[in-house]
C-alpha cells in the first residue's frame, strides 16, 4: 500500500497538533514542559491511525519513556506498515527562551525503508542538487569541499555561505572558513532545520556540514531525497556503550559513510510544522478563534515540496 495523500493530511495533523501543544511554553523556560507536551500531543495523534507504525528514530530507549522511544508501536491498525521518525519538538531552547527556529518533526516511511539510526552523533554533509555529486566528500578537507562548491557553481569563495552548528567541537572548521573568508550561517541548534536549508536558493545555503545528532541526520535525509540533494553521513561513537546499541541495530562497520539512498529507500512523507518563526516556516499565528500553522512538507513519489497552512479551532473550557 503506498504512501497517498490521505496520509499526507494525517501527518500534517500529527506535527500541528504536536505544534500547537508546545505553544503555551513559548518563552516560559520550561523545555522539559514544552518537549513533553509535543511529544504526547504527537503519540495521540498518531495512536489515531490506521497503521502498524514503529518508531526507528525516536528520543531513546524504552527506558527514557514517556518520550517516544525507538522500537515503540503506534496506531490502531491496518495493512500499511510503516517506519516512523520522530522529533516532537527540534529546538526545545527556542521554545523555552522565545527564539527562531523550532520545529515538530515527523517522518514515514514503508517499513524497512527508514535508517534505524543510534542515538549518537553524526558527521554529516548536505549539498544543493546544483553541486556535482562528485565535488563534495566527508572524506575531503574542508578546503577541498568548499573550493569544489565555489568551482562547480562558478563562485568566488567569500560568496559561499556554509552552514553549521556553532560548537566548541567545530572550532577547527569555523576557524579554516574564516580563514577562507567564506560566509558562514552559524546555528546555536537545530540541525534538522539546517540541512534542509540547502534545498532551496532562498536560503542562501551551498552547504551544510559538521557534527550532529545522528536522528536528525536521518530525519533531514528523509526530507533532503525529495529534493535531488546530496546527504552524506558518518556515525561517530564516543564510548563502549554507544558501540555496543549500534551493533545491536546491525551496523557491523563502525566507520561506514552512507549515502542518501543507503538512509532512506523508497517512498516517504516528511513534515515539520512551525512553533517559532525560522527560516523554513512560520511559526503558530493565533487569529480571533483559531490557531494557524505552516508545515514543510515533501512526499518523493508526488514530488511535492511544499509549504501547507492549517487551521486548528482554539478550544476553550
Amino acid at each position: 500500500m503506498a504512501l497517498d495523500k490521505k496520509l499526507i493530511q494525517n501527518i500534517i495533523r500529527v506535527t500541528s497538533k504536536a505544534a500547537i501543544s508546545s505553544y503555551k511554553f513559548i518563552g516560559k523556560k520550561d523545555k522539559q514542559s514544552a518537549d513533553k507536551a509535543a511529544t504526547d500531543s504527537m503519540r495521540t495523534e498518531i495512536n489515531k491511525l490506521k497503521i502498524n507504525g514503529e518508531v526507528v528514530i525516536g528520543e531513546g530507549e524504552l527506558d527514557k519513556a514517556p518520550m517516544l522511544y525507538i522500537g515503540e508501536k503506534l496506531g490502531i491498525g491496518g495493512d500499511l506498515k510503516l517506519d516512523i521518525a520522530v522529533d516532537p519538538l527540534e529546538g526545545t531552547n527556542f521554545v523555552a527562551k522565545n527564539l527562531p527556529g523550532a520545529l515538530s518533526v515527523l517522518s514515514v516511511a514503508e517499513k524497512g525503508n527508514l535508517f534505524n539510526a543510534p542515538e549518537t552523533y553524526m558527521d554529516k554533509l548536505a549539498t544543493s542538487k546544483k553541486i556535482p555529486s562528485d565535488a563534495t566528500d566527508l572524506d575531503f578537507s574542508i578546503e577541498k569541499n568548499i573550493k569544489n562548491i565555489a568551482d562547480s557553481l562558478n563562485k568566488d569563495l567569500i560568496n559561499i555561505t556554509v552552514c553549521l552548528l556553532n560548537r566548541p567541537r567545530h572550532k577547527k572548521i569555523i576557524d579554516k572558513l574564516t580563514e577562507m573568508k567564506v560566509k558562514m550561517k552559524l546555528l546555536t541548534d537545530g540541525d534538522v532545520a539546517g540541512a534542509l536549508l540547502v534545498t532551496n536558493n532562498k536560503y542562501n545555503v551551498d552547504v551544510f556540514l559538521g557534527i550532529g545528532g545522528g536522528p536528525e541526520g536521518v530525519l533531514a535525509a528523509s526530507a533532503i531525497d525529495a529534493f535531488g540533494c546530496k546527504f552524506q553521513g558518518r556515525f561517530l561513537f564516543k564510548t563502549d556503550k554507544d558501540i555496543d546499541r549500534a551493533k545491536k541495530m546491525g551496523i557491523e562497520d563502525l566507520n561506514k559513510k552512507y549515502e542518501l539512498k543507503e538512509i532512506i529507500k523508497g517512498d516517504s512523507i516528511f513534515c515539520a510544522t512551525g512553533i517559532t518563526s525560522g527560516d523554513l516556516v512560520n511559526g503558530i499565528k493565533v487569529l480571533k478563534n483559531k490557531y494557524i500553522t505552516e508545515t514543510f512538507v515533501t512526499h518523493k513519489s508526488s514530488n511535492m515540496t511544499e509549504i501547507v497552512i492549517s487551521e486548528d479551532t482554539i478550544k476553550t473550557c
